[in-house]
């Protein structure tokens, strides 16, 4: 079971709303879902997570690249809300290729990952043959100027996660009315 929401920062302090994310494909569309909660180009966190399996937050300060923490990578790059978080800049990996489809088959004619005569290997496995690193990923200093710790945060159980941010943003009453 998933649960997600948005926190907005405002004057007044913190305002939440549950979030559904079924017409978020790209971490660009779920920064602008974010941008479109916010007053005054405040701050806006994405708060998502897997029951008992991995959490993420993302951050938004106005025009800003999004900034993205995800507790466990791997178990995240198994959930379709999780592949979002994972963006091939923060995977380390080669942003994937627009016409990849049109370059399966080379100018040599054998299809994209054949060995070539030679035995290559690297043609073979490809760019994408690494595997999504399990543990910590992302910026775990993305809340430290909002009250918790890169430590602290690196500490937190997906059980827990959420309820332990909230805690520290001052917020808890807000996210558990959106519960």
């Amino acid at each position: 079971m998933y649960f997600a929401a948005l926190l907005a920062r405002t004057e007044d302090g913190w305002e939440a709303s549950d979030t559904e994310l079924d017409d978020v494909e790209t971490l660009a569309d779920l920064a602008e879902l974010a941008r479109e909660a916010a007053t005054d180009d405040e701050t806006v966190l994405v708060c998502i997570e897997q029951e008992g399996g991995w959490f993420g937050v993302v951050r938004v300060d106005g025009e800003e690249d999004p900034r993205v923490f995800v507790s466990d990578a791997a178990a995240a790059m198994r959930s379709s809300y999780g592949e979002i978080l994972l963006s091939d800049e923060l995977l380390g990996r080669e942003p994937e290729d627009p016409d990849a489809l049109d370059q399966l088959v080379d100018l040599d004619g054998t299809e994209d990952g054949e060995p070539d005569q030679d035995g290559d290997e690297e043609a073979a496995t490809g760019s994408e043959g690494a595997e999504t690193p399990p543990g910590p990923l992302g910026d775990a200093g993305i809340l430290a100027d909002l009250g918790m710790e890169d430590k602290t945060l690196l500490s937190l159980t997906p059980e827990d996660a959420l309820s332990e941010v909230a805690d520290a943003l001052g917020c808890t009453d807000v996210l558990e009315a959106v519960r």
